[in-house]
């Protein structure tokens, strides 16, 4: 059964920062220090991680929200896409990203919540 992941994230930078970073290919491969190439535009293709995660913008609210169809390399071809809904708000001392991760195959659930810790907001933070 698929799962949701909900997380928040605080950052000391603008929101505009943070939505830049996620949908520029030169800074998001920057921040995740792995090659990364995504699009600007609805229907736009993605890929992170020399392509173990892979998917589509299926909608973009300038400076504010972006919503994608996700997968990784490694699900079955039966497994739906994943949709990924992230939303850039200011917060006291910067920005805060809050994102919802629906439809995550129960299997990858635990390894996918630990990976945007990790992978994503762990070296955001740091770049």
């Amino acid at each position: 059964m698929a799962k949701t992941i909900q997380q928040t994230v605080q950052f000391s930078v603008s929101p505009e920062e943070l939505f830049d970073i996620y949908l520029n290919s030169k800074k998001h491969s920057a921040a995740i220090n792995s090659k990364a190439a995504v699009s600007r535009k609805v229907g736009g293709k993605f890929l992170a991680f020399h392509g173990a995660l892979r998917g589509r913008d299926l909608a973009i609210v300038p400076k504010r929200m972006i919503v994608q169809s996700w997968r990784a390399s490694d699900w079955k071809k039966t497994d739906l896409d994943s949709i990924l809904i992230l939303r850039f708000s200011r917060a006291p001392r910067g920005a805060r990203i809050a994102l919802v991760h629906a439809n995550v195959p129960d299997k990858w659930h635990a390894m996918i919540q630990k990976g945007w810790q990790k992978y994503y907001w762990k070296p955001w933070k740091a770049y």
